[in-house]
Order: C-alpha cells, then structure tokens, then sequence
C-alpha cells in the first residue's frame, strides 16, 4: 500500500506530506476502481485530476477558468475542460458518453451513421450533430482542424498507424487510447465509464451506471451456476470457423453467467488478437456436445433460424444443441453496447437456466428456431 501511494504521488509530481512542487500539484485522493487496471485517476487540489493509462502515457485535467500548472511534466498532457468538439474513433467508447447523456461532448466520428446500432448516435449523425470525420486510420485533417477539435479518443489500433497519432498530436489534437479491450474483466470494460465521467465532470452519472451493471453480475454470481457448456462461433463468407479465445471477454461472460466455454485454453499463446479460426475437425469433436450455441451474428451477420445456420456449416447438423433448439445469436448492438455487460451476462445466465423471455426484442440475444 505505501508503495501504491509512493507511486500515485510520483505521477501527480506531488511530495509526500502533501507538500506543493513545480508541478503546483497535492493529490488528496484517487478514483476507486473495482476491476478495472488499465487506467488510474488521481484528484489533486484545485479540482485537477491526473488520468494516467497502462500504456504509460497521462493526462492532466484542467478545470474551467483554471491554467495549467507551472512546471508541468512535458510527458503530461493537459485537457481543459468544458471538453467538447471531440473525435471519437473508439467506437466501443460511444455507448459510454451515450449512458453519460453526453453525445453533446462528441463532434466527431471514425464511422459512419449506417455503421452505427446505437439509436441516439446515429441520430446524431442523421442531424449533423455529429460529423464523419473519416476512418481511424485516414482521418479527415482538414475537418479536424476546421472544428477545433481538442481531443482524439482512438482505440488500440492505432498502434498500427502511429504516424496517425503523431500528425494529430502536430495539430495540436491530444490524443488518448481507449486501453478498455486490455481488461481482463467484463466490468473492468464497463468501470471506463468512470474515466469519462472524470473527464467529463459526470463522476456521479458515472458511478450510477456502473453501479448498475455491478449489481446485475452480483445477482448471477450469488446463484448457482447452470454448469452449461457453450460454443460461441461465426461461420465466415469463406465458410471457416471463427471463435473466440478462451482468455476472451465473451468467454469470461459465459464463465460469469454459470456456463462454461465449450473450448478450453484455446489461443492462449498471448497475442493481442481475441478471433481464433479452427480446424473443421477440431471444431466437430470439440464443441458437438455443447449444450447451447451462441452464434456471432453480430460479426457475421444475421440469421433468422436454425437452418439458415446449418446452412452456413453441415457439420452443425449433428450438434447436441442444434437437435435440441438450444440455438442462440447475438444481436448486431452487442459490441457497441459494452456499457451493459452486466445485462449481457445476465442474459446469457437466464438462457442457461431457461429463463430468458425470447419474446422481449430489447436484449441482445435472439432464439433461433
């Protein structure tokens, strides 16, 4: 613990015995995160707050009518608040400004409005209120600049286009990577919320929303599990067999929700790529008896019943869960909605227990028959 609080004072340039240095910086507390560890937030006086990212880069919050802090860290990037005019290229990212009530913030988006499953985004965009602003990895710069956006929220895969993150840093454009697909737990994907929230100046919002999805996982966790095996798969154009690794997130949901993943220590190899293609004949032998199939209809696009996917793959025919109806696919809202996790494992929990209404067209998973 002395070590922790070492650390936090470090990064805030603070002294211990909360004494000022250069930086004008005294840290009097630190955000509480239940799973999340790919960013910290420390609250200093005067109402800054010091964003520092797994990825070792921070940034310091400075609020309305304040200046930045003398002395300042060149490694430290200073964001003033009110933050508005944003680009948004995390797309995953969306769905929490949008439990915040703050689409207000974002000007700019790395898709288009067709692309997006979110209702009050894409009727942002049909408005104008939020303009295309090109892809991740050819952003509009001209557009950028015309809008005097401060602030690119990108996701992971600018790392594969660092040239990307430095021009916008030369437009003076601060640039912060959304690390939320490094975490290894569901919720920890959901407690990003409450960095926006400190971004944003909506830590109570924040801590509401994530409150509540807290509490749905605490319900599922707090009963017995079904013990279901699941095969959780897509079936692409060229006919082979996407699933996720076994170290995943929707691996982890199903784990969460009292199930288990059909395909154990599988991809494990510690790559970054959560997809894993299997071979036809591993893929028969291993997942034929699972108990419940889960299609990626949200990857693949969708089915509207159990022959439509048999189609896509004879070898289904022979399924355990195909003979028995217990066919289930994603709906196209699952992987912009990140902020309901704990709705989905939820979900996923009231399908292993047969108590899931397949009537309500609100979740996001639907019944193939």
């Amino acid at each position: 613990m002395l070590m922790i609080l070492i650390l936090a004072l470090c990064l805030c340039g603070c002294s211990a015995g909360g004494q000022e240095n250069g930086n004008g910086l005294v840290v009097n507390g630190s955000l509480e995160l239940r799973y999340a560890t790919q960013f910290s937030v420390d609250y200093c006086d005067g109402g800054y707050r010091l964003i520092s990212l797994a990825d070792g880069s921070r940034f310091i919050i400075i609020p309305e009518g304040s200046k930045i802090p003398k002395g300042l860290d060149s490694g430290i990037v200073p964001i003033h608040q009110p933050v508005n005019d944003i680009y948004l290229a995390a797309t995953s990212a969306m769905c929490l400004f949008d439990s915040l009530d703050r689409l207000d913030a974002i000007r700019l988006s790395s898709i288009t409005e067709e692309n997006w499953y979110i209702p009050s985004a894409r009727q942002a965009m049909k408005d104008e209120r939020i303009l295309f602003a090109g892809k991740y990895s050819a952003p509009d710069y001209e557009l950028i600049t015309a809008e005097r956006c401060p602030l690119a929220i990108e996701s992971m895969m600018i790392g594969h286009a660092s040239d990307i993150k430095q021009q916008l840093e030369q437009l003076g454009v601060a640039v912060l990577v959304d690390q939320s697909s490094n975490e290894e737990h569901p919720l920890g994907r959901v407690e990003w919320i409450k960095l926006y929230g400190a971004l944003l100046g909506e830590d109570e919002k924040a801590e509401e929303v994530f409150r509540e999805q807290a509490e749905l996982l605490d319900s599922v966790i707090g009963s017995e599990a079904s013990g279901k095996t699941v095969a959780f798969f897509y079936v692409s154009s060229t006919g082979r067999i996407i699933t996720r690794k076994s170290s995943d997130y929707v691996s982890r949901m199903i784990d969460l929700a009292g199930g288990r993943y059909i395909f154990e220590e599988l991809g494990d190899d510690g790559s970054k790529t959560s997809s894993v293609t299997l071979d036809p004949e591993f893929f028969y032998a291993n997942a034929r008896d699972a108990d419940v199939i889960i299609y990626n209809s949200a990857i693949a696009g969708e089915v509207t019943n159990i022959a439509d996917l048999v189609s896509k793959c004879e070898l289904l025919k022979d399924f355990k869960a195909v003979k028995n109806g217990d066919v289930w696919c994603t709906e196209k809202n699952m992987y912009q909605e990140m902020t309901a996790s704990g709705e989905m494992i939820k979900e996923i929990h009231d399908i292993l227990n047969g108590e899931y209404d397949d009537t309500d067209d609100s979740g996001y998973f639907s019944h193939l028959k």
